[in-house]
Parts: C-alpha cells; structure tokens; sequence
C-alpha cells in the first residue's frame, strides 16, 4: 500500500465513521489526508470504491480485535465470548469524537440495497455468525439444528448490543450481551 493510499484510507476511516459516507465528500478526504485530488483517483477509481476498501478494512479491524481475544480462549464457551470480547473491545476503542456504533452497520444504513458495499458488510456479518457457529458445534457436536439456532440468537444479541452501545458511546450492553450469552450456555 502506498503512502497516499495509507493517508486516503486513514482520512475516509475517521470522516467515514464520524460524519457518513454520504455526508463526507472527497474534498474532505483530500484535506484531511493532505494529498493532492490526483493522488484519490491513482490509488481509487472512485468514491465507491474508496468506501469498499474503508469497510474491507474496518472487517479486518475486527478480526484482528477476535484473533487476539481467541489466543487466550481454550475451550469452546470462551471462543464463543471471544466474539462477544472483541465486539466490546471496537466499543471501547477511542474514537476521536466516541463510539457511535458498528461502522459497517452504519454504513449499511446508507447505501442502497443493492450496492457493493452493503453486501459487503452483509458478508462480514455472516462471517460472524459463521464462526459463532464452529465454536457451537465444538460445544454441541452433533446437534446442528441447536448450533445453528443459538449462533443465530447469538448474532443478533451482538448486533443488538454493538447498535445499543452506539447510543451510549461505550460497551457496557456488549458486556451485558456477553454475560447473557454465557448463561445460555451454562444452561446447556
């Protein structure tokens, strides 16, 4: 990646999750980057896909926050709130202007149903729920059914909670979710 690229990335990942895709214009990601408007258009055809690298970027942020939380996970259970961890730990993150939820949900909410992006995002969050689901099976080999239920559930008290947290510009409800999540799996 070259230098420009970094500073164009760098720039569209803090306009982005602070003021929108839509309200960000490329100008802004110019000054900001402090690169000339040449440098935008060698690195990115377009805005479009300027914002498809931001959210590939913003997924591989996130794995790296899971893979670290997954080193000191042993067992199934804690792999299973190693998600949970790595979510509250992007909640936490500091933000030059706060936590204002998950920059790929936020994204979402902008763009068109069909546009790359948002089915990029998508991709991402079946990602999750995919791994949700491996470390369930290891819990409950042989139970398909139960595992792909509970992933599912799972999923959608990480994105509750993430979208909650946004409101509240911390990851308490993340922490909340993963102790609900641990008390599921107690009950098994």
């Amino acid at each position: 990646m070259s230098t420009a690229q970094e500073k164009l990335l760098n720039a569209a990942r803090v306009l982005f999750y602070e003021h929108g895709i839509n309200a960000t214009g490329i100008d802004a990601i110019i000054k900001r980057a402090g690169v000339a408007k040449k440098s935008l258009y060698n690195n990115f055809a377009s805005k479009d896909e300027l914002v498809a690298t931001y959210l590939t970027l913003r997924h591989q942020e996130w794995l790296a926050l899971y893979e670290q939380r997954l080193q000191a996970a042993d067992t199934p259970r804690e792999k299973v709130l190693a998600v949970f961890q790595a979510y509250e730990d992007h909640a936490e993150y500091a933000y030059e202007h706060g936590f204002r939820g998950c920059g790929l949900l936020n994204a979402a909410a902008e763009l068109p149903a069909a546009a790359p992006g948002r089915q990029a995002v998508r991709r991402h969050k079946e990602e999750v729920e995919a791994i949700l689901v491996a470390h369930l099976t290891a819990l409950l080999p042989g139970d398909a059914a139960r595992v792909r239920l509970m992933a599912r559930h799972f999923a959608f008290l990480l994105e509750g909670s993430i979208s909650r947290a946004g409101l509240e510009g911390n990851g308490d409800c993340v922490r909340e979710a993963e102790l609900m999540a641990a008390q599921m799996m107690e009950a098994l």
